[in-house]
């Protein structure tokens, strides 16, 4: 008996088994996770930084959109922007002088010389700082300045605001206002950078990327007028180095990606391992049952989809056990079928390869002899006749053949049942001498025929009667040296035996158990000639057949002997 161990041990060695279901498990695992891996490494580098700078677009779009509200509301009161600005910054600067605070950072009004205070000094103005900038913000978030601010700080955004009637700064909200400045004047006079790329162009501002060299960074700028045509502003925003950030997003990603393949590898592992031992325990089984050992079973309690076909199996083996000697005889029987079946199909395969070349060669004669009657290739009225002559003759060949064809597959399929009756053997044979003596005469032959007296059958006389025919006329077309024939009538108790003998060339020994075979022809030229097809020799081998006799054929001195018997007259 083969155990689970031993079946591992087989899958082991078995090389056609490296795609077993615990590989194939740990393989779409691995694939998986590496697949996963790849495609978030793809995403960072081909969309992460599209993504980036798509969404510090928004923001500058989003500050541009909040500030030139702000700027229309103040125009629409009638005063300037940068009064508005002037005021708020006045108004900044008054709250902060209402907090008190000296300079280390101590209250005035609470200020004491005690050194136990001196310790908390710190962060006691720390705390004050805090409360301080609180108030201060939510004063300023109603405000232009405090808007300016606010997206300053949120979003590292560095605004700068020009009187474009004067060319002068009244706003500045980060560093290097100054250069900003001048940086935008330069783009209103068309002498902008040859390193900026335009993201997005709107009516009064444009947004663009620009590389500078002097901090060698990348910045996103917007520039232009605020919609009360009189304010001019550059807002500019660092771009970090995205390119840094996806690199080190990919590394960390692919040094998280491997421990998790490394770790799930090793869990896929004993998980497929837990999954397959119960198929191997199922595999034993079914070796057993191959073996035809059905006492065998799973015995395993799992409510699971493998327990269950383990339960399955139990009870096909129980079943086989039974039902083995009925499934053998219906094997033996389907065998037989597609045996016969596979004969039948050879059969018929060999019959139309076979009637495909005979009818090859008149088909092409009768193509060739027609097109060239209607080329006119023949201007005489005897190479007309001539033309005309071999199209019907290669025309009644193919239809001899047709008609032999049919006959022969109405005597194979037993459609043609013989008409038995009793009839003279001898005068038929004479009948057939007489009505074929012009074709005797055309080849030279000579006919001996002398029957010591009637002879009666019991035969369909027809049918026999296209057996000797066959067979004197083959005699006819094969005769050599003498150029004789004879014709023998010999009764041997309840049988007739007739011999037809023709001088001539021998048959090769190896061709004699083909003759009857369909289409065989062992001199296909001399066949031709005479418009044999290969089939008379099969019809009088399956009128023989029919009739429960024999026939044959052998190699005598001085040339060749076919024979068949019939059944005597009682």
């Amino acid at each position: 008996m083969m155990t689970v161990k031993k079946i591992e041990k087989q899958l082991h060695q078995d090389k056609g088994m490296r795609h077993s279901i615990r590989h194939r498990i740990m393989l779409i695992y691995m694939g998986l996770m590496l697949a996963t891996i790849l495609a978030i490494l793809v995403v960072n580098n081909w969309w992460l930084e599209r993504y980036y700078v798509n969404q510090k677009l928004k923001v500058m779009e989003e500050a541009y959109n909040t500030v030139n509200h702000e700027v229309m509301e103040e125009a629409q009161d009638g005063e300037s922007i940068s009064s508005v600005i002037s005021r708020e910054l006045e108004a900044e600067w008054q709250r902060w002088g209402q907090i008190p605070f000296d300079e280390n950072g101590e209250d005035n009004d609470t200020q004491t010389g005690d050194s136990e205070n001196s310790g908390s000094s710190e962060s006691h103005w720390k705390q004050k700082k805090k409360i301080q900038m609180a108030t201060t913000s939510d004063q300023d978030n109603d405000t232009l300045l405090g808007t300016i601010r606010t997206f300053g700080e949120r979003n590292n955004l560095t605004t700068v605001l020009i009187d474009s009637s004067t060319g002068k700064a009244f706003l500045s909200s980060g560093r290097e206002s100054d250069f900003l400045a001048q940086k935008v004047q330069r783009y209103v006079l068309g002498k902008g950078g040859s390193n900026a790329e335009i993201l997005k162009e709107h009516d009064n501002y444009i947004v663009e990327t620009n590389y500078d060299k002097r901090s060698n960074a990348s910045y996103m700028e917007a520039w232009g007028f605020f919609s009360d045509n009189s304010t001019l502003f550059i807002m500019s925003m660092p771009l970090a180095g995205i390119h840094d950030s996806v690199m080190l997003a990919n590394r960390f990603t692919t040094f998280v990606g491997l421990a998790a393949l490394i770790l799930g590898t090793i869990i896929m592992y004993f998980v497929a391992n837990r999954v397959t031992k119960p198929l191997l325990a199922l595999a034993a089984l079914s070796e057993k049952m191959s073996n035809l050992d059905f006492d065998a079973h799973y015995e395993a309690n799992a409510q699971d989809e493998i327990g269950i076909l383990g339960r399955n199996m139990n009870n096909l083996s129980s079943r086989l056990k039974d039902a083995i000697g009925a499934l053998q005889d219906a094997n033996r029987q389907l065998q037989h079928d597609i045996d016969e079946k596979t004969q039948i199909d050879e059969m018929r395969k060999e019959f139309i390869a076979n009637v495909s070349h005979e009818l090859k060669t008149p088909i092409a004669l009768i193509q060739g002899y027609a097109e060239g009657l209607t080329e006119g290739m023949c201007e005489d009225e005897e190479s007309r006749n001539y033309y005309c002559e071999v199209i019907m003759d290669e025309a009644g060949k193919m239809n001899k053949m047709v008609k032999q064809l049919l006959t022969l597959t109405a005597l194979e399929f037993g459609n043609d049942a013989p008409s038995m009756d009793t009839f003279d053997i001898t005068e038929l044979i004479q009948d057939l001498i007489r009505s074929s003596s012009i074709l005797i005469q055309q080849n030279e032959a000579t006919v001996c025929y002398n029957p010591d007296g009637p002879c009666m059958v019991f035969a369909d006389e027809f049918k026999i009667e296209e057996v000797v025919t066959n067979y004197l006329t083959n005699a006819i077309h094969h005769l050599d040296g003498e150029r004789r024939i004879e014709i023998r009538v010999e009764k041997k108790g309840e049988t007739v035996k007739v011999t037809v003998f023709n001088t001539g060339n021998p048959i090769p020994e190896a061709d004699l158990p083909n003759l009857w075979t369909k289409f065989y022809k062992v001199d296909k030229a001399r066949t031709r000639a005479y418009g044999g097809s290969g089939i008379g020799l099969s019809i009088v081998k399956a009128i023989m057949d029919i009739h429960h006799q024999s026939c044959g054929v052998a190699n005598v001195e001085g040339g060749v002997e076919f024979w068949f018997t019939l059944q005597a007259q009682k």
